[in-house]
């Protein structure tokens, strides 16, 4: 009813104002047809583009790191494209993408924004940049204009800078800069102040740069206080909850720059920033879903030692926990079943114990194992990797056997094939290991340790404890190396 009271209201304050009917007429005819356009349901985007001749035009966006083309449109009989369909657009930053060098410009789509026309040129799309319709477009527009104009003065300037080698000129021209940058500030300012609920606003808002305190101590403290700061307050303009940043050009490199560069990369640590920024993200739904596959897939790639951690904390306290009911049931069933199987395989946990079965029948189990240090070593003995990995891991057992160090072998052959085992140990002259396999699979040592493939290494502390896992043989005279000198500096061990 208010509304229907306004526009009977202005509709009076026309007529009275104009006494010229046919004007009337036409300027009612208008304001009914501009109304009808707001309250149109779906999505209608009008594009003219001067001097572009090809017959076809894209609209794509942004999505995590990567862009898509969301439609694609040919040129109407009025010249125009339009792109247009029944469902609302994701809000988020879009971009027309012109034929044939996917040149593009970019333009806003708000959830309540998703209906008006743009005029511009294909060679000058910001300063010809029009639109009907699109206040928050316009806004944008009228922002991208304005640091077109100081860009020259910038660019300018820092030539003139890196090219002087008087100092007093160099101060002058760094004084310009610095009131060049100021005079952007305080359009940036003003403008977030003014529109404070605009996209646009959000945007500018995101990409500022913090605003540092002064930081007292050594160099080395002063960096440390720059580094907290930076990790605390990353994330203090750039609204994460909005569900518009998803579809940006600027926040998967935000947060991977969070993740990777800001957080130390110890599974701890990550799991920690991890959980923060799903926390954050949680009220835009599609960026919690986004970004929790994200990270779930990317940590279950990893090549990286120990980050199978970060897989098994996002499986079993997200996913196994009902947190992602995108999932459909049998997915779900294969990650939180393998989270379960590498959860007592992380660094740090006492390896399970498993009973084997050596070339007499004599049975031993990986715990009886009384050494400093036990290796584990999968293999077998008609793998290529194994052919090259075991005269190797000959050599590693040579140089640390009077260390501490004792190599548990574990052929995986099943009965049919295991005395093959025991010849190959021989042949290569490994037969001072301690040689077992798991030939009537009672042990369970290929699902127990996740051995998909061979050959594979881990190796165990005293207690039986992962120390570290899933390395190369090349890698373990260095790595075996550093991990006795490490210890022989703690008083624990």
């Amino acid at each position: 009813m208010a509304l229907l009271a306004w526009i009977s209201k202005t509709v009076y304050l026309v007529l009275s104002a104009l006494p010229n009917m046919k004007k009337i007429i036409l300027l009612l005819f208008s304001f009914f047809v501009a109304l009808s356009i707001y309250a149109q349901k779906g999505h209608r985007i009008e594009v003219e583009i001067k001097d572009y001749e090809s017959p076809n035009l894209y609209l794509a966006y942004y999505y995590g790191d990567k862009q898509y083309v969301k439609d694609t449109v040919q040129r109407d009989s009025n010249g125009r494209f339009v792109f247009q369909g029944e469902d609302a657009l994701e809000p988020g930053v879009y971009m027309i993408v012109m034929e044939p060098d996917n040149n593009f410009f970019q333009i806003l789509v708000d959830e309540n924004d998703q209906n008006y026309s743009l005029s511009t040129s294909k060679d000058n799309s910001v300063s010809d940049m029009s639109f009907q319709f699109a206040t928050d477009n316009k806004l944008f527009y009228k922002y991208l204009r304005f640091l077109e104009e100081k860009r020259p003065q910038a660019d300018k300037l820092q030539e003139q800078l890196s090219q002087s080698q008087d100092e007093t000129t160099r101060v002058n021209i760094q004084t310009q800069l610095d009131q060049l940058n100021a005079a952007v500030r305080e359009y940036q300012d003003k403008l977030i102040q003014d529109y404070p609920e605009s996209f646009t606003a959000a945007i500018i808002k995101a990409n500022l740069p913090l605003d540092y305190p002064e930081f007292e101590g050594s160099p080395e403290e002063v960096q440390m206080s720059q580094y907290r700061f930076t990790k605390e307050h990353y994330f203090d303009n750039l609204d994460l909850e909005d569900p518009r940043m998803l579809r940006t050009p600027f926040l998967f490199s935000r947060i991977d720059n969070y993740i990777q560069r800001l957080t130390y990369q110890n599974p701890d640590s990550i799991n920690q920033s991890v959980d923060w920024i799903l926390n954050q993200v949680k009220p835009a739904e599609e960026t919690f879903k986004f970004y929790l596959i994200h990270f779930l897939n990317s940590y279950a790639r990893s090549k990286i030692i120990g980050m199978d951690a970060v897989y098994v904390h996002l499986a079993l306290d997200y996913y196994a926990k009902g947190l992602a009911d995108w999932t459909d049931s049998e997915q779900l069933e294969k990650i939180v079943t393998n989270a379960k199987t590498l959860e007592p395989l992380l660094i740090g946990k006492t390896a399970p114990d498993i009973q084997l079965q050596k070339q007499d029948g004599s049975l031993i189990s990986l715990h009886e194992v009384n050494s400093p240090y036990t290796v584990l070593y999968f293999w077998r003995y008609d793998c290529g990797a194994c052919k090259t990995s075991t005269p190797i891991m000959r050599s590693f057992f040579e140089k640390y056997k009077d260390q501490g160090v004792q190599i548990l072998a574990v052929c995986m052959k099943n009965a049919d094939e295991v005395g093959g085992c025991w010849e190959y140990v021989e042949k290569v002259g490994v037969s001072d290991w301690i040689h077992t396999a798991d030939p009537y699979g009672n042990a369970n040592v290929q699902t127990v340790f996740d051995v998909k493939s061979t050959p594979q290494i881990y190796i165990l502390d005293k207690d039986k404890k992962i120390i570290l896992k899933k390395l190369g043989a090349d890698q373990m005279d260095e790595v075996m190396g550093q991990i006795i000198e490490r210890n022989s500096l703690d008083p624990a061990n």
